[in-house]
């Protein structure tokens, strides 16, 4: 998706837990027609949660018949999006000539590397039904050595990412390693995001080896060491830390993070980078064309002045 600039989440109540280092709420965002955003990174106290640098939730709306979601064709570069859905669809193009329908539980990373342009829009079936939406897009800035890889797109259906039961709560590794399995994604640096799902009572471990651990709140409630928190929030946990969390209702949540980069990033518009000299070419480079067109696409998002 196409991001603006905002004003930054504001910070949560703060915890008593030991091993939180930061509450944010996400900053509610109304794009129209129903299209209610959540943005919970970059945040004004933290830029990243390991690499993820951007995080967004979408929804839940309800697409009447004829409406749909049309986000024009939009440049990216230094970064990996993550597009993960837990209802409705959206039909994703790419100017590698990559055309992929996005679904609930499946797992989409496009890497845009040195520069990539792509759309995302309600398919045509869609469109003319009517659908509900609700879902999460990430940004994962690209570590040094790897800002200009080659743009690539890896698509995984809901089926093929291995899931873990136990008890009361089911996880699907949409990225990395969690609850002792691993994604068949590929990656370019260590970090890791499942979902997880748990019923009203049941605990359930967030794995103390990864260097930088969020818990992104998507719906319900969970008690950490005797603090409730309610959805929506990104918690944010020192390293190290064994953390048990326990649903007080039925709860959907995002386990994120990974290694943290070697230094910060430079974010403009849908351009990240540890260069701002390679901001401003990318932002020549959208202007005046250079970047390689999304096929059956028209339109294009120009760039903000």
């Amino acid at each position: 998706m196409s991001w603006q600039p905002s004003n930054d989440p504001v910070l949560g109540d703060a915890g008593s837990c030991d091993a939180l280092e930061l509450i944010i709420v996400p900053r509610t965002r109304d794009l129209g027609d129903g299209f209610a955003v959540r943005r919970a990174l970059p945040h004004g106290k933290r830029q990243m949660v390991g690499p993820f640098i951007f995080f967004d939730h979408f929804g839940p709306m309800q697409f009447m018949s004829g409406k749909g979601m049309d986000v024009r064709p939009h440049p990216h570069i230094g970064l990996a999006t993550v597009t993960y859905l837990f209802d409705g669809s959206i039909m994703h193009r790419d100017s590698e000539g990559n055309i992929q329908e996005i679904q609930p539980g499946a797992m989409n990373l496009m890497t845009a590397g040195r520069g990539i342009a792509h759309s995302e829009r309600t398919p045509d079936v869609q469109r003319r039904d009517g659908q509900k939406m609700l879902g999460l897009q990430s940004w994962i800035a690209l570590p040094a050595g790897s800002e200009e890889i080659a743009p690539s797109f890896q698509h995984y259906a809901a089926e093929n990412l291995p899931t873990v039961s136990d008890g009361g709560f089911t996880a699907r590794i949409i990225a990395g390693s969690g609850f002792g399995v691993k994604s068949p994604v590929t990656m370019v640096s260590p970090w890791f995001y499942t979902e997880v799902t748990a019923t009203a009572g049941t605990s359930v471990p967030l794995d103390p080896d990864h260097e930088e651990r969020a818990i992104y709140l998507v719906d319900g409630e969970i008690e950490i060491a005797n603090e409730r928190y309610e959805a929506p929030r990104l918690l944010i946990f020192r390293p190290g830390d064994r953390i048990t969390v326990k649903a007080i209702q039925p709860t959907r949540m995002m386990f994120l993070g990974g290694d943290a980069l070697e230094g910060p990033r430079h974010i403009w518009w849908n351009f990240v980078s540890s260069s701002k000299e390679r901001i401003e070419q990318a932002k020549q480079d959208w202007k005046t064309g250079r970047f390689a067109h999304v096929p059956e696409e028209h339109e294009f998002i120009p760039l903000p002045e």
